[in-house]
């Protein structure tokens, strides 16, 4: 070995010095280790040729350190520890005294349905807990994977394709189409056939996973709506509903929470607009994470199979 290379101890040959130290006895020592007598002198003959020292010499009162080991047992001892700490030492998230920021990637329809929930239970166990709700852009995938942001909550379709690699995904629930229009709206009556539907003027929702399917049905059935209204999100829409004979089409969750809030008629969507599902996402790079994991399971234990 030159004199220069580093000398790298096995974590075993550290404890066989340490409990050598304190015993004073190769016996015991193999004792404690759980190894047979002559391994132990094995493992001692090692280390004497590593360090170039005698390390310890028998006499009358048991195996006495040298110089060296005196010298290094101080250290020993320290890497010992750190290396217990190491393996020992469980990653813990305490919500209720963490004061974590979690950024989440969501859709401003979740800002209506899933926010409002998830704040005030986040608020509940962890008062000091801080979340942001980001908005869905060509972001998402490098704050994940940076750890800028905990989780993506939605219909993320370059994720749900696989078209990058190391991310999880969990469903959450499932989405199918209705329609709302006001309460006391002048034509429309006990049914609501696509006639109907497409009699009537539309508002067009046109951002968004939801508005690439809707549309995409439209096209393959041949037909177009009268839209007279266009939207960016949600915000608004209850409103503008309550006040005109509009018609909207929208995924459930969101237009029964409209609904329920506004006073709003809930009507079959008769429109065959393909179903989708709610996921939560993140990067492999913090699935052990402690802090992501307890975010996860609060979303699963609160929006899983949703309606």
């Amino acid at each position: 070995m030159n004199d220069a290379d580093p000398i790298l101890l096995e974590p075993k040959l550290l404890r066989l010095l340490d409990l050598l130290y304190t015993t004073r006895s190769v016996t015991r020592a193999a004792e404690q280790l759980g190894q047979s007598q002559p391994t132990v002198s094995i493992w001692l003959g090692r280390l004497r040729q590593q360090l170039n020292d005698p390390l310890f010499v028998r006499t009358p009162e048991g195996m006495q350190p040298t110089p060296r080991i005196d010298a290094l047992i101080g250290t020993v001892r320290e890497v010992l520890e750190g290396l217990r700490r190491l393996s020992e030492a469980e990653a813990v998230f305490d919500p209720a005294s963490s004061q974590r920021e979690f950024r989440i990637f969501m859709t401003d329809a979740s800002h209506i349905t899933l926010l409002p929930r998830l704040f005030s239970h986040v608020r509940a166990l962890a008062p000091n807990v801080r979340l942001e709700a980001a908005t869905m852009d060509a972001r998402l995938v490098p704050a994940l994977q940076s750890g800028e942001a905990d989780l993506a909550l939605g219909l993320v379709r370059g994720l749900e394709a696989g078209q990058e690699a190391g991310f999880y995904q969990q469903t959450l629930f499932g989405q199918d189409w209705i329609c709302l229009a006001n309460a006391r709206h002048p034509r429309i009556g006990a049914t609501f056939t696509l006639d109907d539907y497409l009699a009537e003027a539309h508002i067009g929702i046109v951002s968004g996973t939801g508005y690439q399917l809707l549309d995409a049905t439209l096209k393959t059935l041949g037909v177009e709506r009268r839209v007279l209204l266009e939207l960016p999100g949600f915000l608004g829409l209850a409103a503008i509903l309550s006040d005109n004979d509009l018609v909207a089409t929208l995924p459930r969750h969101i237009g029964e929470t409209l609904a329920k809030s506004a006073g709003l008629r809930v009507l079959a969507c008769p429109l065959q607009v393909p179903s989708f599902t709610v996921k939560q996402y993140w990067y492999y790079r913090y699935h052990h994470d402690a802090a992501n994991r307890w975010l996860r399971s609060v979303c699963a234990e609160l929006f899983m199979d949703t309606r």
